[in-house]
């Protein structure tokens, strides 16, 4: 195959410039355009598909991508960190705000404003919404939920620029291993001081477990690290692997993180198949991702 020169002039959509990206042959352009054809033979081909982020990209733009994606069913589930319930629930009924990476936390921190990144969330559209519909939501249920029934039970009373009311609306499962590490985990937690209401992560175990023991080819697409990465790769390796794989992550590969290990290593573990088609994209998702779902649309409408 020869490398081939950009045609900037007859770039007429995303999808014409990713698949440019592929034959031009360079660095990361090029993986950008194989992590392209994979997805659209994970979707083309009836892969299982999940999505799997950490929950700071919901706090920005990115949101409605993934929105997108859950409300034209091209995921069919998700593993997330409980800061996407807070963002999602929060930005239902409250705005954020464009930030700086340079401004002055201290000062930040007086005003009851806090920093993520360069996007700020003032005490009011984060803490006190998510704690004041929690309580609304939950407020006369007992029993024990797991996290994929409490993302449901927010996401069905939140509009339909939100991804949880997709999820919920098209039966599209989220979990969220480590929901107490987050506001809506927290405030659940919080109830259940005041009655019987917990938070049973069993049952999340029980129906992963039927989707990886199952015959069905099963990809992921993978945003970042951390225990949204790793809680798809364990369950993986019981359906002997992943059958296709694309990762998308700007932390480096030499320290050793989770967060930075390239695909080619879950294949030792067996958390990937050896001869799976997969791609690591070295970037920042919230680039990289809008563009590959963009053209992915664009070939399958």
């Amino acid at each position: 195959m020869f490398v081939e020169d950009i045609d900037i002039k007859n770039v007429k959509s995303v999808d014409d410039l990713v698949k440019q990206f592929y034959e031009a042959g360079g660095f990361t352009a090029k993986k950008i355009g194989e992590a392209s054809y994979i997805l659209e033979e994970m979707v083309k081909e009836n892969y299982f598909i999940f999505l799997t982020f950490p929950a700071c990209i919901v706090a920005t733009g990115v949101r409605g991508v993934i929105k997108e994606m859950v409300k034209e069913c091209i995921v069919d589930a998700i593993i997330t960190t409980c800061g996407t319930l807070d963002h999602d629930l929060a930005r239902s009924f409250k705005k954020y705000y464009h930030g700086s990476f340079d401004a002055d936390d201290v000062e930040l921190h007086k005003k009851g404003i806090n920093r993520l990144g360069n996007i700020f969330v003032p005490n009011e559209s984060y803490g006190m919404i998510i704690e004041e519909k929690i309580r609304e939501f939950f407020g006369e249920k007992e029993g024990k939920f797991g996290s994929r029934e409490i993302a449901w039970e927010i996401g069905k009373r939140l509009g339909e620029d939100s991804i949880l009311y997709w999820t919920w609306k098209n039966k599209i499962p989220i979990y969220i291993p480590a929901i107490l590490d987050g506001a809506v985990g927290w405030q659940i937690w919080m109830l259940g001081q005041e009655k019987k209401i917990e938070i049973d992560m069993l049952k999340d175990e029980n129906e992963l477990s039927k989707i990886f023991f199952n015959e069905r080819k099963i990809g992921g697409i993978v945003l970042g690290g951390g225990i949204a990465k790793h809680h798809l790769i364990w369950w993986a390796q019981f359906h002997n692997g992943l059958d296709a794989a694309i990762y998308i992550t700007s932390a480096p590969e030499w320290d050793g993180s989770l967060s930075g290990a390239r695909v080619k290593e879950a294949i030792s573990w067996g958390k990937v198949k050896e001869k799976a088609k997969h791609v690591s994209i070295e970037g920042d998702a919230t680039v990289i991702f809008p563009m590959l779902i963009a053209s992915l649309l664009h070939r399958i409408r």
